[in-house]
């Protein structure tokens, strides 16, 4: 069995070549794979994926879609049940971690450790069309990924198209010593360092500890993504979402570094948050006015 698997798969790999050698490139090599594989290893740089932790999902464009179709298996695989249902989503097609994969390794191996889903037009069930060899499935959160795929694509017009998880070290620690609420961890955040005001405007959004992986804390996630681009899970990590790569990275680097800047701040004031200087709640309205965005006015006093 070992032997005949071996040559499946490099029967697969060698019609994927012969595909590429038509068009002159490889699915490694298509724009959207290379800014999911550089995204994935920008994180691991950062330390926030340690073992098989976090995961990543890219929803396709049409164009990605053509574009990549002449990799895709000749026989797709079996339809799996989600668990969710996602008529909004019906027949999209998603880049995925994978389940168990670590992001270390995507680099070095994508077809190994990511692959393409297709959802079926309920948007109930996903069958993998690239990539997740050797028995991979996507990761085990996608159920979240995509019912936050669906909110954060009504609520911006279908321009969101990432949806990041990662376990962060300082926003992590801030879940242990802040009411785990909406409010306080924004504005906790809002006034770490100007820039976040202008980076995420609407706040972030906080849930408490839960099981991960099934769907109580998909639609929990859900629910405050319709608000939020960015969704704390309490002892667990960050849930970010945006139009591209480089912004969904660029959201949760900057929620992580206010975190940062917070706990240096509060352990430098002896572990009191009655700190001598601090960013006004009109200065905040002031940050919003200048920059022309709307802030979310219930985080303010």
């Amino acid at each position: 069995m070992a032997f005949l698997d071996q040559a499946q798969e490099m029967l697969s790999q060698g019609l994927d070549t012969a595909r590429g050698a038509v068009s002159g490139v490889a699915m490694e090599q298509l724009g959207f794979v290379r800014g999911f594989v550089r995204l994935c290893n920008d994180g691991w740089d950062q330390g926030w994926h340690e073992r098989n932790g976090g995961n990543l999902t890219y929803r396709l464009t049409d164009e990605d879609v053509e574009t990549a179709r002449k990799f895709f298996d000749v026989e797709p695989r079996e339809w799996t049940p989600m668990g969710v249902n996602v008529p909004s989503l019906g027949g999209a097609y998603f880049l995925t971690t994978g389940t168990g994969n670590y992001m270390r390794n995507v680099a070095g191996n994508p077809k190994k450790n990511i692959g393409i889903v297709q959802l079926n037009e309920a948007g109930d069930a996903y069958r993998i069309v690239w990539g997740l060899v050797d028995g991979g499935r996507p990761t085990s959160e996608f159920p979240t990924h995509v019912m936050n795929h669906a909110v954060r694509a009504a609520a911006t017009n279908g321009e969101c198209r990432v949806i990041y998880h990662a376990h962060p070290t300082n926003l992590i620690a801030l879940t242990f010593v802040l009411p785990l609420d909406a409010r306080t961890f924004t504005r906790v955040l809002w006034k770490a360092m100007t820039e976040c005001v202008v980076v995420f405007p609407q706040g972030v959004g906080v849930v408490p500890w839960m099981v991960p992986g099934g769907a109580d804390i998909a639609k929990a996630t859900s629910e405050l993504m319709r608000d939020h681009d960015a969704v704390v899970w309490a002892q667990h990590g960050l849930f970010v979402s945006g139009a591209t790569f480089d912004s969904t990275f660029g959201l949760l680097h900057t929620i992580e570094k206010a975190a940062d800047i917070y706990g240096k701040a509060r352990m430098m004031n002896g572990g009191s948050d009655g700190f001598m200087n601090t960013i006004t709640d009109e200065g905040l309205r002031q940050i919003a006015k200048d920059f022309n965005i709307s802030i979310n006015e219930s985080y303010l006093d």
